[in-house]
């Protein structure tokens, strides 16, 4: 089974159907406690985004270690041959986060709950408010490196035609009109794309229509080694998210991203608008 959008209709009536097994199916909603206890897709767990980051500056986004993904894998009940349901209320960073995260375990069984939150409310959907508690499990989990970049796989490739380097702040990060590490600018070579640009506004932050088509103007193509940052890897959830929502075989994500990268004193930086 390959990663797959689903709607919230399609969810609901799946929740919905005679026979639904609650062991083959696990809806995880990443969102801060607030709006968890405020409303949630019915049977969904909680996962808070802090739940799904190192937070050791200075690149705070960093995976956590493999002992505090089993914790936090046990707590939810997941298994690894589970189908998971990833959604956020925001239009795709924490859950594509998730998404990632459930690459890196071995499960490439999930489904993204196109807009989240914000589609689920506008289809007129239930919400729960009560915490929902299931049975932990007792799941092993190790890593696998293979959708993880560092700073030393961008390093020796920066003039590589095969590799595209996906930024997806915004333009004014980008180009170091806004600092947010020791240094401002954008890696040398890198195309830049923001991550809003990816949802549609007008359909519930919903995946824009013409998603595949948006990513090639800026040639980010599957034929082509794919490598997306931010500045802590949590916008650039949605963007690793989509792509491999597109099929592409090469998408990592570069987990250490701009707080890493921004605040080394070793690594090349680019202003301006770059090529």
């Amino acid at each position: 089974m390959e990663p797959s959008v689903i709607t919230a209709v399609e969810l609901a009536d799946r929740l919905a159907a005679p026979g639904h097994d609650n062991r083959a199916l696990l809806v995880a909603q990443v969102t801060s406690p607030s709006a968890y206890a405020a409303g949630h897709v019915p049977g969904a767990v909680h996962i808070a985004p802090a739940d799904l980051v190192s937070g050791i500056p200075p690149a705070t986004g960093r995976l956590p270690d493999a002992g505090a993904l089993t914790t936090l894998f046990r707590r939810i009940g997941y298994t690894h041959d589970i189908e998971v349901i990833t959604l956020d209320d925001e239009g795709g960073g924490w859950a594509g986060r998730l998404a990632w995260t459930l690459d890196i375990i071995g499960n490439p069984r999930w489904r993204y709950l196109d807009g989240g939150l914000r589609a689920w409310a506008a289809a007129g959907l239930p919400l729960e408010r009560a915490p929902v508690c299931v049975p932990p499990s007792e799941v092993e989990i190790s890593v696998d490196t293979e959708p993880i970049a560092e700073a030393e796989d961008l390093l020796g490739r920066l003039e590589d035609p095969d590799l595209v380097i996906w930024d997806c702040r915004s333009a004014a990060e980008f180009r170091g009109q806004r600092r947010a590490a020791v240094r401002a600018g954008h890696i040398p070579g890198a195309v830049n794309l923001d991550w809003l640009d990816l949802m549609d506004g007008a359909r519930n932050l919903r995946l824009v229509e013409n998603l595949e088509a948006l990513l090639a103007d800026h040639g980010i193509v599957p034929e082509r080694d794919v490598i997306t940052h931010c500045q802590t890897h949590h916008r650039s959830g949605l963007t690793y998210m989509a792509a491999r929502l597109l099929g592409f075989p090469r998408i990592r994500a570069y987990h250490g991203s701009w707080s890493e990268w921004g605040n080394r004193l070793d690594t090349p930086v680019q202003t301006g608008a770059g090529t």
